[in-house]
């Protein structure tokens, strides 16, 4: 039957197909309403082709051992009545090997509970994860620029989690959550477009911290994201200072309003 382990996927794989689901329908949503924009439609196949897949793969997980569960049973009952067969005791090699592998698979279990307990994807990239200041989500699909931006908040003591496109930040933050203390937006990137992933991020919490980054970004644009709740803007290029003065400015007006 079912053990701990197939539990554990189980419940894991039902959440991710729950968000999948999630994001079907917010993509259908957002077909309806920007119609012959971008490719909605794509995505939203892809979405379902991907919980198809997932709900299937659920099916055969919890059949397979269920059956084999059954087989074993079977086994079990057939070897009970023609007698039963003693075992050799385990040689001193096969003792040892056993050992070694407890250490080993204790570190494992204790990195995936540290991986998983801030809520952190896996395979995200995150600088600085062990700061003692706040997460902060920056979302720019330009690799030096992300790794510039994130080095400097990291040594501020924040720890900066990296997306590299508005689908990715999505995920990230329906996982973490409230959590990230500021997302730093940049407006101009692949697929879904700044503009769109603020909307969602506030589908998800409307109290959002968000800062929009961009060199070339509409000010009408940018004006009706402010009106949405846009915290800020950081116009590129920019330095440091201007980095760290709006990541402070604005976190700072966050607590304020959260007293």
């Amino acid at each position: 039957m079912l053990d701990q382990e197939d539990l554990k996927w189980i419940a894991t794989t039902s959440t991710e197909l729950n968000s999948v689901l999630q994001q079907v329908s917010r993509y259908a949503d957002l077909a309806r309403r920007h119609r012959g924009e971008n490719n909605y439609i794509d995505l939203l196949g892809e979405r379902v082709e991907l919980a198809s897949k997932t709900a299937q793969s659920l099916f055969d997980r919890v059949t397979s051992q269920i059956l084999a569960g059954a087989a074993k049973k079977s086994a079990a009952a057939r070897k009970s009545e023609a007698g039963f067969t003693v075992m050799p005791p385990p040689t001193a090699e096969e003792k040892a090997v056993r050992g070694s592998r407890r250490p080993e698979q204790k570190r494992a279990d204790k990195e995936a509970n540290s991986a998983s307990s801030n809520g952190v994807p896996a395979g995200t990239r995150i600088k600085n994860p062990n700061g003692a200041r706040e997460y902060i989500l920056l979302v720019e699909d330009e690799p030096d620029v992300a790794d510039v931006a994130s080095d400097m908040l990291a040594e501020e003591g924040y720890r900066v989690v990296i997306a590299h496109d508005g689908f990715e930040a999505l995920k990230i933050y329906e996982n973490m959550g409230k959590q990230v203390g500021l997302v730093i937006l940049d407006y101009f990137l692949p697929v879904i477009d700044g503009d769109a992933v603020f909307e969602e991020l506030r589908s998800i919490n409307p109290k959002v911290n968000v800062v929009l980054s961009s060199g070339f970004a509409e000010q009408s644009k940018i004006a009706s994201m402010l009106a949405q709740g846009l915290r800020g803007f950081i116009p590129k290029p920019y330095g440091r200072d201007k980095l760290l003065e709006q990541v402070r400015s604005t976190l700072e007006a966050g607590r304020q309003n959260q007293r």
